[in-house]
């Protein structure tokens, strides 16, 4: 009996130690605990503050509009670089390493300001670091495959319009995927008016005649297919992943592809002047400022809300081809394409501003 008292008073002394320890541990812990709740606190109104201004609709309007304007000047800048470079036009290996030398420039400028700028760590999980390779082998290196073999077999303002079929692949696709972007009466009706003037592109002067070519805009087509399907699988990484780092890591991959795929085809890019320079430096720039932004808005907004936005870039892609490549813009199916172009931007942006009314 002796024996079990004292294993019994024994055991409640440990008992009464251990709660007092637990309580000072909570004790001491209860600071820490306080800070990572008001941190978690602070991140939590920074992302809302993020979401609303990334929301906005003018907000949203004016980014869309420069990643747009970015975009169209594309078509120009590469044909304009093909000629800076002496790539001939049947020569689609050094075409590739052209773009790859553009999208691996854009990628490692990206994450030097990841890391320099912003003094973020580049830090990744292997899951993670396998999704970023994925998409950038698909939204860069397949996605400008397509495109670069597709510009250098059309004119600049028939390839930027041809490009409009990024918004008809784009909201359609979301459609099926988010419960909350699905067609509307006016969507569709915007996307078919978008769509029939990027048929209407394809005619000659006399709107009789029909010219289509599957390595010219039938590649344009197929670019414009690839960039709906990963942006939305973009749009997925974004929840977990920092936009700057999806986006470097993407363009970084992308560009080795194509850069390996065009020298091991025989490709070579060798004729630097300043001017051809100054041309790649301005196509690296430019796809890592759209591209990123274009990301930004993907993450705050449904798809169907950016992509819309994508209608724009022929718009800017045939003004600029015809101010800097001297191609005419001023046919009659050039306008009536860019005016249908242009009905079916305003309609899909009409049913998103008066959802957003009746929401209020």
């Amino acid at each position: 009996m002796i024996e079990r008292t004292e294993k019994t008073e024994k055991s409640s002394r440990i008992s009464s130690s251990a709660k007092a320890e637990s309580s000072t541990a909570k004790a001491a812990n209860a600071p820490l605990a306080n800070e990572w709740t008001e941190a978690a606190k602070t991140n939590h109104r920074e992302l809302e503050q993020q979401r609303s201004k990334f929301s906005d609709p003018i907000i949203v309007m004016l980014i869309a509009a420069l990643c747009c304007l970015l975009w169209g000047s594309a078509y120009p800048s590469i044909k304009l670089g093909y000629v800076a470079f002496h790539i001939l036009p049947e020569d689609i290996a050094s075409k590739y390493v052209f773009a790859g030398y553009r999208f691996s420039l854009a990628g490692i400028l990206l994450l030097l300001l990841y890391r320099v700028g912003f003094r973020r760590r580049l830090k990744l999980s292997g899951r993670e670091w396998a999704s970023l390779s994925i998409l950038g082998v698909l939204q860069t290196g397949l996605q400008y495959m397509f495109f670069y073999v597709g510009v250098a077999n059309t004119t600049g303002v028939k390839g930027s319009i041809m490009n409009a079929t990024t918004t008809f692949f784009s909201v359609v696709l979301a459609h099926f995927i988010y419960k909350n972007d699905k067609l509307s009466r006016n969507k569709v009706i915007g996307c078919v008016l978008g769509f029939i003037g990027v048929i209407i592109v394809n005619f000659h002067a006399d709107l009789l005649t029909f010219s289509f070519s599957f390595s010219g805009e039938g590649f344009i087509i197929m670019a414009a297919l690839v960039f709906s399907i990963t942006a939305i699988y973009a749009k997925r990484l974004t929840s977990a992943i920092d936009v700057m780092m999806i986006t470097g890591v993407s363009l970084l991959v992308g560009g080795l592809v194509l850069t390996l795929l065009g020298l091991s085809l025989g490709g070579r890019v060798t004729h630097f002047t300043w001017e051809s320079t100054m041309n790649l430096v301005y196509l690296a720039l430019l796809s890592s400022v759209a591209f990123c932004l274009w990301n930004v808005l993907l993450k705050y907004n449904k798809v169907g809300k950016v992509s819309v936005y994508n209608f724009l870039i022929p718009i800017f892609g045939a003004l600029l081809s015809a101010l800097f490549l001297g191609e005419t813009i001023w046919e009659m199916k050039n306008l009536v394409a860019l005016v249908l172009v242009s009905v079916g931007i305003y309609l899909v942006n009409r049913v998103n501003s008066l959802q957003m009314i009746k929401s209020r």
